[in-house]
């Protein structure tokens, strides 16, 4: 893990009393609430968790503990970093496993950026956040899952990593769309350093070196968890304890499927953190 940044305490089971780093992700939560997707007709099967519940967590939280510490809860805040993300990349997920035409995706892009947009607000309205970091979306064309269930025979649907252009495309679309309303906040708070954290840059430099740092060639696509098909991914036989993991992990960029490896998490960890600490204006 780079010097600068601790690893962040899942705070779910039980709410931490320390004035330290938290973390309020859930695993496969969504942007916007499991109500609105269903009416889209996009289930999700892992949760009920979106942005809002996480953010209520955190509320909690810190009403139980920030704003206890003597000094108060919005001087704390001044040498905080918030990170909102990165999140929407499940909503379009769960719908492209649906089945939904491109078009209707990009239809949710507007109501998933003002939902990242309204948290990232939140945060500075009611916690006094002077930081808040906004990753993008990675360019999910190249993941396992997706190269599954949109093979096809049609070269040309392809780019030169062997990844979807289509769905790939879609990743830069919701990412310049953020981008967009992230500068719209900018404005909006002059004060509060708000940055755009480029997953998308971070995940293609991987890609593009992926060789040189060390990963297999003829299994960047591949899982290294699973079984089936030409990517070692399959629907009904998904990762677990019944199957046989690849010997070199550390050679793979995708361990499920779905979830990269800790290799890969790790390369693109230290690319973002060297891009985005200057951003952030921090003394560390």
């Amino acid at each position: 893990m780079h010097p600068a940044f601790p690893f962040l305490i899942p705070t779910w089971k039980k709410m931490q009393t320390s004035d330290m780093e938290s973390n309020f992700a859930v695993g496969g939560a969504t942007a916007l609430p499991a109500k609105f997707l269903t009416k889209k007709n996009i289930v999700n099967l892992f949760t009920n968790s979106s942005l809002k519940l996480q953010l209520d967590w955190m509320s909690k939280h810190l009403d139980c503990t920030v704003r206890t510490i003597e000094g108060g809860c919005l001087e704390k805040q001044k040498t905080s970093l918030f990170v909102l993300g990165e999140i929407g990349a499940n909503d379009y997920g769960y719908a492209l496993i649906e089945g939904k035409t491109m078009q209707e995706i990009k239809n949710l892009v507007p109501e998933v950026v003002a939902a990242i947009i309204s948290g990232v607000r939140r945060v500075i309205m009611s916690y006094g956040a002077v930081r808040v970091a906004v990753p993008g979306i990675f360019a999910n064309g190249c993941f396992p899952i997706f190269l599954t269930l949109y093979q096809t025979n049609n070269s040309s649907a392809y780019d030169k990593h062997g990844c979807l252009k289509e769905i790939n495309s879609f990743a830069y679309y919701h990412n310049k769309k953020l981008q967009e309303a992230i500068q719209g906040l900018k404005r909006e708070y002059p004060d509060v350093i708000i940055v755009y954290v480029d997953y998308n840059r971070a995940f293609e430099w991987l890609y593009d070196h992926a060789v040189h740092l060390g990963f297999d060639s003829k299994s960047t696509q591949k899982a290294c968890c699973g079984i089936g098909g030409v990517y070692n991914f399959d629907f009904i036989n998904l990762c677990s304890s019944e199957f046989s993991v690849c010997p070199n992990p550390n050679q793979f960029i995708s361990w499920d499927g779905i979830l990269l490896t800790k290799a890969a998490y790790k390369r693109m960890a230290e690319w973002l953190i060297d891009d985005m600490l200057p951003k952030l204006q921090c003394c560390v």
